[in-house]
């Protein structure tokens, strides 16, 4: 298991780990498969949350592993609700940055780092109730992720936090032309 916290190789002199590189990869073909309503995206989420939580953890990375931990549970929770097709949403708070500054341990950079958290569980949510505005949310962490990414060593994420802003903003245009259409179910679940 050691290999997967080992470099796979150096871009633009930053070193790409291997639980950085699969875990994002696998968060990629979710997203695709989010985009295209399909119930797979959540098993998808949940085992990039699994490798990704494993290389923040080993990382003493807290708030961005316990970010991983929101991950799976709501693509758990993402993938119940998409089998029974139900559509409704909520929001956050500010105080996991305050844990985050009462607890240093937790968080290098404890506001951006709950500002993460907090936005991957809003955008998370929203998808899971078939919200186009879950594509609003997860641009907005995309903003955040790509400079702390690149600052806490996991550049792989660093990339493919840009690479996700690019196709949030394409799977925002598409979701929007749908939605005004009609609404079809997720993929799965009964119409």
């Amino acid at each position: 298991m050691n290999w997967l916290n080992s470099e796979a190789f150096t871009v633009l002199d930053q070193h790409i780990k291997w639980s950085d590189m699969i875990g994002n990869v696998i968060g990629l073909i979710a997203l695709a498969l989010g985009w295209r309503r399909s119930l797979w995206t959540w098993p998808a989420q949940f085992v990039s949350g699994l490798i990704l939580f494993a290389a923040f953890a080993t990382a003493h990375l807290s708030g961005s592993a316990g970010k991983q931990v929101v991950v799976m549970l709501v693509a758990a929770w993402g993938f119940l609700q998409w089998n029974r097709g139900r559509q409704q949403a909520q929001d956050g708070a500010i105080a996991v940055g305050g844990l985050f500054t009462l607890y240093p341990s937790l968080s290098w950079d404890p506001w951006p780092d709950a500002y993460i958290f907090v936005g991957t569980i809003v955008a998370m949510y929203a998808q899971a109730r078939g919200m186009v505005e879950f594509w609003f949310a997860w641009l907005l962490v995309d903003l955040v992720g790509v400079p702390l990414n690149f600052a806490n060593g996991f550049a792989f994420s660093g990339f493919v936090y840009i690479i996700y802003g690019a196709l949030v903003l394409w799977g925002l245009r598409d979701w929007w032309l749908r939605s005004r259409e009609a609404r079809p179910a997720p993929e799965g679940a009964p119409a």
